[in-house]
């Protein structure tokens, strides 16, 4: 089975069992909205304060909520001892750290515009206008997210501490890609275009290549280990 098809196939097996079930999803909306519940009262009750905390506020709320998915990232293979059958697909095993790389950002882009779009009515706030900037800044911070922690899920997937040590060797290395894509959220809301300051653009873009890469070329070790 070549790259592209394994990939493919191991897409479609994520996304047909999260359709079926729900749990996840379902699962991380709700998390989704008792957060949002929450920064209702962590903020003040003017627009301007709204705006000038939501950009970090929004970020931490994704970043918790993609911490809870990727934690279940190969939570299906192991609870039915797939493991091993994934280490013995034919082909690349980088196809099934891309499928798996692209379902997760597919979750994770969906749970992120409904916490926006929660946060939006939440907050009294429009945030339509910016919504056509804002979707490729979720999508650059969430490949980068989603690129390592797929790497280090797969790492952690044997240990009994898996849950605890997850976030622990994860958040130091997504800050990279936190503190660019919290700042571009900013200048979105604040009406300005992705252009006005290019250099967190670029260091964005350059932490997602890395991430891919580096999650690419690793993971078939950490697979056979």
């Amino acid at each position: 089975m070549n790259f592209l098809a394994l990939a493919a196939e191991i897409l479609r097996k994520d996304l047909r069992i999260e359709a079926r079930s729900r749990e996840g999803l379902n699962t991380l909306l709700f998390f989704s909205a008792l957060l949002v519940f929450l920064f209702r009262f962590a903020l003040g009750p003017t627009e301007a304060q709204v705006r000038q905390g939501a950009p970090g506020l929004l970020w931490f709320a994704f970043i918790l909520t993609g911490l809870w998915g990727m934690a279940r990232a190969f939570q299906i293979e192991r609870e039915n001892d797939c493991l091993e059958a994934l280490r013995l697909v034919p082909g690349d095993l980088g196809g099934v750290y891309l499928g798996k790389v692209v379902g997760g950002c597919c979750v994770m882009v969906a749970t992120e515009l409904a916490i926006v779009v929660m946060f939006g009515l939440f907050f009294h706030l429009d945030l339509w206008p910016a919504g056509g900037r804002l979707v490729p800044v979720l999508i650059l911070g969430t490949v980068g997210f989603v690129a390592i922690g797929t790497l280090f899920a797969a790492i952690t997937a044997h240990l009994k501490a898996r849950e605890v040590l997850l976030p622990l060797l994860l958040l130091p290395l997504v800050i990279p890609v936190l503190l660019p894509a919290s700042r571009l959220t900013e200048l979105v809301l604040a009406g300005e275009s992705l252009g006005a300051e290019p250099h967190w653009l670029r260091l964005l873009l350059v932490f997602d290549l890395v991430f891919l890469v580096l999650g690419y070329l690793t993971f078939p070790f950490v697979m056979e280990d």
